[in-house]
């Protein structure tokens, strides 16, 4: 049995099928056109070039595309990159489908809808339950399916669900520790908070950013429709301005993307309810593919740091 792309080590020989994640052309120093690649299977993902690559190369090796893929795993800046021998379109007899291919939440959707149902059925507040459950209806599909990211954090199938339900669960332990905090307004936050990236993403499978992605993000985009979805349910209250803000501030800071700082005590807690499960879900799943007394890779957004895993964890 083949083993995933991420547990390569640098120096290996590869031979095997991947989906293409993401590709760009380029141009070297040389003038010489290139690709990069961005190849992924079930368990990780990882760069590679095509160099010198033809205008027939362009439109085979595309986004979305199953591929064979022959090379050598080496290192570049620090991170693993294939280096291509030869790479060619995977066909119809080989068998495949893309879905083995694709990463998934390691929980199941009934199960992630089940627990999202449940926070709503908490919420007392009557016009912050009915503008949450709005949208969950309105995505619900979409909502089991898309990834919370292109890269980085819950980049997975139901990686978005995903996301959503640890920080219910998160908050549901905090609301204990800290009972005056408005549990209601705190899981309407988190449930609607990244919704936006149903706009911002093109697909779950192999996403990318949209026009309305690249120009306008998704937080813009999330907090406008909550003003029209309370227009149309003629909800008129403190809550909608106040759930606008949960929203217009949970990246923390402008140069995280977020138009305003947390001002209300729920919003921050969001906020941090939202940074320690992302990046907790990124050393854990590096650390997965780490051996015991080994070193992960660097982690860019946890400003480049490598996470030591203790060789006592081992079980």
């Amino acid at each position: 049995m083949k083993k995933g792309i991420a547990h390569y080590q640098v120096g290996e020989s590869f031979d095997h099928f991947l989906l293409i994640k993401l590709a760009a052309k380029g141009v070297a120093s040389n003038g010489r056109p290139f690709l990069t690649l961005l190849l992924k299977d079930a368990t990780g993902e990882i760069d590679a070039k095509l160099w010198e690559a033809s205008s027939e190369d362009e439109e085979l090796f595309q986004q979305g595309e199953l591929v064979k893929v022959a090379g050598e795993v080496g290192k570049f800046r620090n991170k693993p990159q294939l280096k291509i021998h030869n790479i060619r379109p995977a066909q119809t007899t080989d068998g495949l489908q893309i879905s083995d291919f694709i990463e998934k939440a390691p929980v199941n959707k009934e199960d992630l809808m089940d627990r999202l149902t449940e926070a709503i059925f908490e919420m007392k507040n009557p016009n912050l339950q009915r503008i949450t459950r709005h949208f969950v209806k309105k995505h619900q599909e979409d909502l089991l399916h898309y990834p919370a990211a292109v890269r980085n954090h819950h980049e997975y199938v139901s990686g978005l669900a995903h996301h959503i339900v640890s920080m219910l669960n998160l908050a549901r332990e905090l609301a204990k520790l800290y009972p005056d905090i408005n549990q209601d307004l705190l899981y309407a936050g988190i449930i609607l908070h990244d919704l936006g990236k149903l706009k911002e993403f093109t697909s779950p499978a192999a996403p990318s950013y949209t026009l309305e992605g690249k120009l306008i993000g998704h937080i813009p985009l999330m907090s406008e429709d909550i003003r029209i979805a309370a227009n149309e349910l003629q909800i008129d209250g403190e809550e909608v301005t106040i759930l606008q803000h949960m929203i217009l501030s949970h990246h923390g800071k402008a140069e995280w993307g977020s138009p305003k700082p947390p001002l209300v005590r729920e919003a921050e807690l969001l906020h941090q309810i939202d940074m320690l499960d992302a990046r907790m879900n990124m050393v854990n799943r590096a650390l997965n593919k780490t051996a015991p007394g080994e070193f992960t890779e660097k982690i860019f957004p946890m400003e480049q740091r490598k996470f030591y895993k203790p060789k006592f964890e081992e079980k």
